[in-house]
């Protein structure tokens, strides 16, 4: 595996990785788990060569959230990316991303509005922005990304297609389902900031969802189920939540019904110093 951290390095990399086909690329902020190395061992399937990017992106965090605690691993994550059979790692600077003088921002309306959001203002700025820089970086043929972050993906998908991009194009920007561990909770790099009892109390969340799902899908109110489900979820150990909906799983326009198409239940909740998100699909009426 290639290890680059300069734009020139990466660039004649990904030209040699495409003389012997297309390329894939997996967009992280490191400290990887299996969710992540799902997505890697997606990408090998899909693509004669695999780039897999760790950046910790100043431009998607808050004056008042995680960046400087955000767990950076990089030598643990490049050997297990390196036992995936990753081509390249591309591991930028935040200088070689936004070099002095950097003034340009991509707002993508409609999706990005909402959820994460109204709490996160600014995050899916940030979040546009450097994935479309990822994306002309590395040109990639394919794009994986986790379904974990359902809004983010949207949003990158929309991005893709009012910039009219063709590599990725955004029907060749692929979600893959979330990994989760045994007892349902979400597979996060967040995850590592709970303690023991924190984490056995998390799985409230998963476990709350399921349970409104069901009820949604057996005929149910949703808005009072909506509410029972934060009840669960505050009962069972988190401090608040952030948010709580049913939303079209394509233009995530919020449901107060259930509906014909696809939906997802949407949840963003806060245990202990974490902040962690879900989305689980709901069966169509």
């Amino acid at each position: 595996m290639q290890t680059v951290h300069a734009l020139d390095p990466l660039r004649n990399a990904v030209s040699r990785l495409r003389e012997a086909g297309p390329v894939a690329l997996v967009p992280t902020m490191g400290a990887l788990h299996d969710g992540h190395l799902t997505l890697v061992r997606e990408a090998r399937k899909r693509a004669a060569g695999v780039v897999v990017s760790i950046f910790v992106n100043p431009l998607q965090f808050g004056a008042n959230e995680d960046l400087d605690a955000y767990p950076r691993q990089l030598a643990r994550d490049s050997a297990l990316l390196e036992a995936e059979g990753v081509d390249v790692l591309w591991a930028p600077t935040v200088e070689a991303m936004y070099p002095a003088g950097f003034a340009s921002n991509i707002s993508v309306a409609g999706v990005s509005e909402g959820l994460c959001g109204a709490s996160r203002p600014g995050h899916f700025d940030g979040v546009a922005t450097v994935v479309c820089k990822l994306f002309n970086q590395v040109m990639p043929d394919v794009a994986l990304f986790g379904e974990k972050d359902w809004q983010q993906l949207a949003v990158i998908r929309r991005m893709a297609r009012d910039l009219d991009l063709t590599r990725p194009a955004a029907d060749a920007i692929l979600g893959v389902a979330t990994v989760r561990e045994a007892d349902g909770l979400a597979m996060s790099s967040r995850n590592a900031y709970l303690s023991a009892d924190e984490r056995a109390a998390a799985v409230a969340l998963p476990t709350a969802m399921r349970a409104a799902i069901a009820a949604i899908e057996g005929g149910a109110d949703v808005p009072a189920t909506l509410a029972r489900m934060q009840a669960g979820i505050l009962s069972g150990g988190f401090r608040s939540i952030d948010y709580a909906e049913l939303r079209d799983a394509d233009d995530l326009a919020p449901l107060a019904a259930r509906s014909e198409g696809p939906m997802r239940l949407i949840v963003a909740a806060r245990i202990g110093p974490a902040r962690l998100i879900d989305n689980m699909a709901v069966n169509p009426s």
